[in-house]
């Protein structure tokens, strides 16, 4: 199955070769022509305005190439050779700037034009598709449809193809392209040490995950720190608001509960308040100087502030029930009652009759639907909070600090609140983005093993 997997991916590749190569050898000169000068094949079919943009197209691709396009590339394996350097001038007296590189700028650039060759290449296959299938209408006597046809369509019959090109275009310009940037990054030093246009970053390969990773410095002795309290925290955070939502939910649709409309409403007006308000409140009230300290202390109970926020096993085991009480549980309420409601009233009532009490039937009945249903839900819920960046920001900052974790870095950091520092505070921006691409393999990794395993994957039919 898996080999299969990683084969389809190369055996569509070479269908498209296949594909090309066996147009060309059925196409007439004009579409064999089109293979070189795109819109050729329409414009000899009468085609003309389509033909021409697809001639203006393969025009402007061959000067952006040629003026720009080419230096980008060059720039994109080099990074820049000349550095920004102070020279004194002897007409005026005074040192001036004499600008170099910026890599930076270079990276950028270099990533676009090979976005731009991609889109070339869609609108190459494109044109190749247009000339043979104007090529077969003539052949067979069909009409060739004209421009004002084919405008037409493309609120008719090719409607999808305008809807989806707006938003795909959008999708590669905001996401695609700043992530690609992104991931680029990862393998450069481009740390605070090698800030342009003062200086010059340059590619250094899988240096950055080996440091991460497999080195004795300080950055893979927090590294495998904070990566192992974001997979615990991950899992508390998710499993203690599912299962606290799902025991709130069963003790408000238990039998004798009055008022059970009035209960929900008080736990969903939680959800009402902005998350991160929630969390700024409870920081001040938990401060070692803050409200609770300081009533506790009137009223005897302590002589000394606890510290919530100062001991790092005091402020996870907080960051975890506040993140559980006042944020995830109305969540996970509000979910599992209506899946509660949706179990047939049939199956508890032949459970009592075969003599099944409460904690079997809960067993047995409840718990499997409720997993069942809910497995994606726990998924994302999981991956979410891998990459919770509010509840930690805000809540402690990711403190308390500890100066033996890398620049700043602190005991209750998550991996995504550790690379919002490196990226802000320390602009180690190789290491932040070696750290996202980390925390997306991970995310995916366990995302795929937990649901190809589930019973949601497994036993689709189960309990329909």
């Amino acid at each position: 199955m898996n080999k299969k997997k990683i084969e389809n991916p190369l055996k569509v590749l070479a269908s498209k070769f296949k594909w090309l190569g066996q147009t060309f050898r059925k196409g007439d000169i004009l579409t064999k022509l089109s293979f070189i000068i795109m819109g050729l094949s329409n414009i000899g079919r009468g085609q003309i305005a389509k033909g021409l943009m697809y001639m203006i197209l393969e025009l402007s691709f061959i000067v952006y190439t040629v003026s720009t396009g080419v230096n980008n590339l060059i720039g994109l394996t080099t990074l820049g050779t000349t550095q920004q350097e102070m020279v004194y001038s002897e007409e005026l007296g005074i040192f001036q700037v004499l600008r170099g590189d910026n890599s930076m700028i270079m990276l950028l650039a270099g990533v676009t034009t090979l976005f731009i060759i991609g889109f070339f290449i869609v609108v190459w296959i494109s044109n190749i598709k247009s000339a043979i299938k104007v090529q077969e209408l003539k052949e067979t006597g069909k009409e060739i449809p004209n421009f004002i046809t084919d405008i037409k369509s493309l609120f008719d019959s090719e409607i999808h193809k305008l809807l989806l090109a707006i938003p795909i275009t959008g999708l590669v310009l905001v996401n695609v392209i700043p992530l690609f940037y992104m991931i680029m990054m990862a393998f450069t030093n481009y740390d605070v040490n090698h800030q342009p246009p003062g200086n010059l970053f340059t590619w250094i390969g899988l240096q950055n995950f080996k440091l991460l990773l497999l080195s004795q410095d300080t950055i893979a002795g927090t590294f495998w720190p904070v990566f192992g309290w974001t997979i615990v925290w991950a899992f508390f955070a998710t499993f203690s608001c599912f299962f606290g939502g799902l025991f709130l939910a069963l003790l408000i649709n238990s039998k004798g509960i009055e008022f059970k409309g009035v209960w929900r409403t008080l736990f969903i007006m939680s959800i009402a308040v902005p998350g991160f308000v929630i969390l700024l409140i409870i920081r001040v009230m938990f401060a070692p100087h803050g409200p609770v300290n300081v009533l506790l202390k009137e009223l005897g109970f302590i002589t000394e502030s606890l510290p919530f926020f100062v001991n790092a096993t005091w402020a996870r085991v907080t960051v975890i029930v506040v993140n559980m009480i006042w944020i995830g549980i109305p969540y996970s309420m509000l979910i599992t009652t209506g899946i509660l409601s949706n179990i047939p009233a049939d199956l508890y009532e032949s459970a009592k009759i075969d003599g099944a009490g409460p904690m079997k039937i809960f067993a047995k009945i409840t718990m499997p639907y409720v997993l069942f249903i809910t497995t994606p839900y726990l998924i994302t819920n999981f991956i979410a909070n891998i990459n919770n960046f509010n509840a930690i920001y805000f809540l402690t900052g990711g403190g308390p600090n500890s100066l033996e974790y890398f620049k700043g870095a602190g005991k209750t950091d998550l991996l995504v609140t550790w690379l919002f520092k490196l990226t802000v505070d320390s602009k180690d921006y190789c290491y932040a983005a070696a750290i996202g691409i980390l925390i997306f393999i991970l995310s995916s990794i366990l995302s795929l093993f937990i649901y190809n395993r589930s019973g949601a994957a497994k036993n689709e039919e189960g309990f329909q």
